[in-house]
């Protein structure tokens, strides 16, 4: 049995007449009579008592009548799902980021534009470092990735959209020396112990920003309020976004940093070629000039 057979038995049955039936449905009376046909032999009875004027239900006519019905709106309630998902407007999208993307604005900027656009879709969000958002994208935990540019590694397999650029800063214990500055260059940094951001223990992206040096220690941590908890207790010296100013806490002053030769970019991550309708429209909603593919 096939949804047409069900939809050209409901148009007889609510027409009562083979005629009006066959112009509603626009296929000759010959079409119509033969899928009705092809119905009752499967049903293994006639759902029609056809006269010279009308056409009348059987009794098993009457109870098909009721589950067909049901099965049309169904079919066509699983048609307007699947139509929703293909244009964006259901489903969910599945979002990594790093702090820096929430300091700086963007991810919230994109989630409110979307979220105002496609108030239907589930938004999902995963505070990860970069290495885990590129991991994520690869084995289809997520969709999106927003993330500084440090710490991604190897992504030309990956779509890179570009975001907002952000200098660095030091954050630093109100007492240590530094707070006394305005300012601070990379040489003022020598011999101290550095609160570092990585995305593991072999990246070290955010040093060679600083170019040579000589320093006392290294911490290595996997999140910018590790970053500024060290910092805080007198560990060291936490090399930070310069939007980390925004959180405020107690013990903490932050410094810029200058003569650096490099800055911090917040990038956005997704596939090429994405199949889903409301990442497809996720995607869409970001700024096409600013989108760009590593190569």
């Amino acid at each position: 049995m096939e949804l047409r057979h069900l939809r050209y038995f409901v148009a007889v049955a609510e027409d009562c007449h083979f005629g009006r039936a066959a112009a509603r449905l626009h296929v000759t009376q010959s079409t119509l009579s033969t899928q009705v046909k092809a119905l009752e032999r499967e049903v293994g009875g006639p759902v029609f008592v056809r006269t010279s004027r009308r056409v009348e239900l059987t009794e098993a006519g009457e109870l098909l009548l009721v589950e067909a019905r049901r099965t049309l709106a169904q079919a066509g309630r699983a048609l307007d799902v699947a139509r929703q998902s293909v244009r964006g407007e259901t489903g969910a999208v599945r979002i990594g980021f790093s702090g820096i993307a929430v300091l700086e604005g963007t991810l919230s900027a994109d989630l409110h534009r979307f979220h105002l656009a496609h108030p239907r879709v589930e938004l999902h969000v995963t505070e990860l470092p970069p290495a885990a958002q590129v991991q994520g994208l690869r084995d289809g935990t997520l969709d999106i990735g927003y993330s500084p540019d440090n710490g991604l590694g190897d992504v030309d397999d990956l779509v890179v959209g570009r975001g907002v650029r952000t200098t660095l800063s030091i954050a630093v214990r109100h007492d240590h020396p530094l707070a006394a500055a305005t300012s601070v260059a990379p040489a003022d940094l020598e011999g101290e112990n550095l609160v570092v951001y990585a995305a593991d223990e072999d990246d070290k992206n955010v040093l060679d920003r600083l170019g040579a040096g000589q320093w006392a220690r290294v911490h290595l941590v996997t999140g910018t309020l590790g970053a500024l908890l060290l910092a805080s207790a007198g560990v060291g010296v936490a090399l930070v976004p310069a939007a980390t100013e925004r959180i405020g806490l107690p013990e903490i002053v932050f410094r810029p940093l200058r003569d650096l030769a490099a800055d911090v970019e917040v990038v956005r991550l997704s596939r090429p070629d994405e199949l889903a309708g409301p990442v497809r429209a996720f995607v869409g909603s970001w700024d096409r000039t600013a989108r760009v593919t590593r190569s």
